[in-house]
């Protein structure tokens, strides 16, 4: 038998009642501020970045996963001597991480890359974490753009997340444009992410980034509903 969630909470492990009162980690400093903490997240050439971009725009606070991880790789001292003990001082180059060669090795080696990502995912969700703690009283939301917000239980962290849904082909399509990547490159990195249409049932919204459908109109209805939770959120403080 399938175990179930713990009473409160959703599949993901997040609180279902958005409040200041209810934080996903109780007994955190979130418990006494208003400010939600949203997730926006989806597959590789969905658009989330895009997204993530209109959101700026409205005046959200947005931190991207991916910066943040190149920056920790680069800047944390203990995170490098953990990255040249796995894979060999050839890992960094000049000083900075050998970004080229650590792709090569990782790319279709699973093992090395649950290796890498097991080193590097914990140092930038601490320092998304940190970056949080900063936004405190700057806005009634922000936003963590991440990939991989379920596959590093990241979830368990925010209140609500957003999906940003593309179709397979379309994303296939818009990465090899963008990377200048081959289409078994991108269907390879594919694979290490969860099923899309699972990710996208684990969320509480989705934006659909298909071309077709407007994206503006899509977000700033979620804008609106998000301080709109947020105010309620301040009322019952």
């Amino acid at each position: 038998m399938d175990a179930k969630p713990e009473q409160g909470s959703d599949a993901a492990g997040r609180k279902k009642v958005i409040t200041p009162q209810n934080p996903a980690r109780p007994g955190s400093v979130f418990d006494t501020c208003s400010m939600l903490r949203v997730g926006l997240t989806g597959g590789i050439g969905s658009g989330k970045t895009t997204v993530a971009a209109i959101f700026e725009v409205l005046g959200v606070p947005v931190s991207f996963a991916d910066r943040e991880a190149r920056r920790v790789m680069n800047e944390d001292p203990q995170l490098r001597e953990q990255i040249i003990g796995a894979f060999g001082p050839e890992a960094y180059s000049d000083g900075t991480l050998n970004r080229s060669w650590m792709a090569a090795q990782v790319f279709s080696h699973p093992e090395k890359l649950a290796i890498l990502n097991s080193l590097v995912h914990p140092a930038t969700i601490r320092e998304g974490e940190r970056w949080m703690l900063a936004q405190i009283g700057v806005a009634p939301y922000v936003i963590r753009e991440a990939a991989l917000i379920f596959e590093t239980r990241t979830a368990g962290h925010l209140d609500f997340i957003i999906g940003v849904h593309a179709p397979t082909a379309l994303r296939i399509h818009r990465t090899m444009q963008r990377d200048h990547s081959t289409r078994e490159e991108v269907q390879q990195r594919m694979r290490n992410q969860i099923d899309e249409e699972i990710k996208m049932r684990l969320c509480d919204a989705v934006v659909v980034n298909d071309e077709q459908p407007a994206l503006l109109p899509q977000v700033l209805a979620l804008h609106e509903r998000l301080l709109q939770q947020a105010a309620t959120a301040v009322n019952q403080l």
